[in-house]
């Protein structure tokens, strides 16, 4: 009778691992290598905190890294398999993802990060030039050489990084604008960017003072209307977050 009923259990568990959403299994990391595409269009290892069920809520205070970039290229979570119980993020307008302020302490914008799919993040500065201010960025991009607690802020003439398609989509220089990492060094360098682009250049000697790498505090919120109505993309989950705009 205990051999069965120990059997029964272990078959009970099985089912249940088979079963397991993808949503909240987290793949090991021997298994990057196999699911792996070329151009992390497919990121299958992000979905480790997606949070598909009711009530989850990410709302604990991180210590965190940020840089900044901009490449010009197709965000990762605009391809749905990236993201879980979602539209995947508009790419139409390449240009529409840029930071901007909605007072002296508070911006808005977008960011690659190892964080979910279109989840939402409040980033507050501690270090440089801007600490103190805050910031909310939704997820729009994902990368295998981005740090666990890193968020890679998308600004015009921040650096294209690895990827360079803002010289197919703008004639813009080999390495793009100024350095390939790092971007423009001064503000009157964002002359050489597009118009389109020009103003969101200027807010990173602006509102965030030419800050450099900036450590933060940040935590998972519900995503601002207005980044939503930019990407389209909201996760299941966003309504129990917390909200703070």
């Amino acid at each position: 009778m205990k051999k069965n009923f120990i059997l029964s259990t272990l078959v009970a568990l099985s089912i249940i691992k088979i079963n397991a959403s993808p949503s909240i299994y987290r793949r090991d990391d021997s298994d990057r290598d196999k699911y792996a595409f070329y151009g992390w269009a497919f990121n299958p290892w992000n979905w480790y905190g997606s949070n598909a069920g009711k009530n989850s809520t990410d709302s604990i205070l991180k210590f965190g890294i940020t840089t900044v970039y901009w490449d010009c290229c197709l965000p990762s979570c605009s391809w749905k398999f990236n993201v879980y119980g979602s539209h995947p993020v508009k790419s139409c307008y390449k240009d529409d993802q840029q930071p901007f302020s909605l007072n002296d302490n508070l911006s808005l914008g977008f960011a690659a990060s190892r964080e979910p799919c279109c989840s939402c993040h409040k980033l507050q500065f501690t270090t440089g030039p801007a600490q103190g201010r805050e910031m909310i960025v939704q997820v729009t991009n994902t990368g295998e050489d981005l740090e666990y607690n890193q968020f890679d802020i998308q600004v015009p003439g921040g650096g294209v990084g690895i990827f360079n398609g803002c010289t197919k989509q703008w004639g813009a220089p080999e390495d793009g604008w100024g350095k390939r990492y790092g971007g423009v060094a001064t503000i009157d360098k964002c002359s050489e960017l597009p118009l389109q682009l020009k103003s969101a250049c200027e807010w990173r000697f602006g509102w965030f003072l030419d800050s450099k790498n900036p450590s933060v505090i940040y935590e998972r919120v519900q995503c601002p209307e207005k980044l939503v109505s930019i990407t389209g993309c909201v996760l299941p989950d966003d309504e129990y977050q917390k909200k703070v705009l």
